[in-house]
C-alpha cells in the first residue's frame, strides 16, 4: 500500500513538474538572435520566412507548447471524454506542421479542412462510449442508484477520485 502510494506521488509529482516547467519551454526563444540566420557547431538554421530566428522560435513554441500541455492532458485525462482533446491536438498539430513548412506562406488558416475528417471519427466514438458509459446507469433502478448515491465519501475521497 505505501509503495503504490509512494509511486502515485512520485507519478503526480513528474506531471505538475511538466506543467510547471512549460512557461519556461515557451520563453525559449528569448535566448535566440534576433537575426535572420543562427548558426551553431552542429547546424544552421535560416528564418526563411520569418522575420529573424526569435519570430520563427516565438511561433513554433506558440505551437508546440499547447501540443505538450494537450498531450499531457490526453495521457493523463481518465474521464470518458478524453478522446475529443485529441481535436485541438491535431490543430495544433497541423498549424506546427505549416508553420516549419517553408513552402507555405500562410498558416493558422485552413487546418479547419484539414481537421473537419478528424471530427467525423471522435465525435462518433465519444458519443459511443458515452452511451457504453451512462446506458448502465440509466437503465438501473431507483434502489440500486439510491443505493449506489448513498455511499459516503470523505473530501479526501472525493478528491482522490478526481484523479483515479
Amino acid at each position: 500500500m505505501r509503495k503504490r502510494k509512494s509511486k502515485y506521488l512520485l507519478k503526480g509529482s513528474l506531471i505538475s513538474f511538466l506543467i510547471l516547467v512549460s512557461p519556461s519551454i515557451f520563453y525559449l526563444y528569448e535566448s535566440l538572435p534576433r537575426e535572420s540566420e543562427w548558426k551553431t557547431f552542429l547546424f544552421t538554421y535560416n528564418s526563411g520566412y520569418f522575420q529573424n530566428v526569435q519570430v520563427a522560435f516565438w511561433t513554433y513554441m506558440s505551437k508546440i507548447v499547447p501540443i505538450y500541455l494537450l498531450t499531457i492532458w490526453f495521457v493523463t485525462c481518465r474521464n470518458w471524454w478524453y478522446h475529443v482533446i485529441l481535436v485541438p491536438l491535431i490543430m495544433f498539430l497541423f498549424q506546427l506542421f505549416n508553420a516549419i513548412n517553408d513552402d507555405v506562406s500562410y498558416f493558422d488558416v485552413i487546418e479547419i479542412w484539414y481537421i473537419i475528417p478528424v471530427i467525423i471519427i471522435i465525435v462518433p466514438l465519444v458519443y459511443f462510449i458515452r452511451v457504453k458509459v451512462f446506458n448502465p446507469l440509466d437503465n438501473m433502478s431507483s434502489e440500486e442508484l439510491e443505493k449506489e448515491l448513498s455511499v459516503r465519501n470523505t473530501i479526501w475521497d472525493s478528491f482522490k477520485d478526481l484523479f483515479r
